[in-house]
């Protein structure tokens, strides 16, 4: 309609771009680490405004995930998409689509309250975990990554929650 999305963006030709999926994921929470961290520290008043309703939920369940203010929705939702649907201009419909429902269902996941098998696995790849996302639900100032725990771990950020305070969490987590 506005044509804010790349040409790509509208081409059903081929298949999932794989290189470019990854791509976007990447990217997609690096803009979105940086979000958030700046979210919790511009201003006390900005926070409370933004995203201090989203941390109501100290203890999040799943669809708690897309529960924040309108501020919230754009920096954290919005910008990071836009922006990377226009760093990574060459991918099609497919990939796309694939994009937005690994990371709508990844963002749905951290926020469970389901220790699930695979998550120590997962912990030791740096993608992100329930546990992961908890800690910063509990703390606040650590673990702002969603997909990924990397740009935690180049920041000095992150905390493990099997070391950083097993006593907030119930075993395993």
């Amino acid at each position: 309609m506005f044509h804010w999305m790349p040409p790509s963006y509208y081409s059903f030709e081929g298949g999932i771009q794989w290189k470019e999926l990854a791509l976007c994921l990447v990217l997609q929470d690096g803009i979105q680490y940086a979000m958030h961290r700046l979210e919790h520290s511009i201003s006390p008043t900005f926070y409370q405004k933004s995203h201090k309703p989203h941390h109501k939920f100290t203890n999040p369940r799943m669809f708690d995930a897309f529960n924040g203010s309108m501020a919230d929705t754009i920096l954290m939702i919005l910008v990071p998409l836009y922006t990377v649907a226009n760093l990574v201009r060459t991918c099609n419909v497919w990939t796309y689509m694939a994009f937005g429902s690994i990371y709508a269902n990844w963002l749905t996941l951290i926020h469970s309250e389901v220790v699930l098998p695979w998550d120590p696995f997962f912990r030791t790849l740096g993608f992100g975990t329930p546990g992961d996302h908890h800690v910063h639900h509990k703390f606040f100032k650590y673990n702002y990554g969603h997909l990924f725990m990397w740009f935690d771990q180049l920041c000095g950020t992150y905390r493990n929650p099997q070391e950083f305070s097993p006593k907030a969490f119930h075993p395993h987590v």
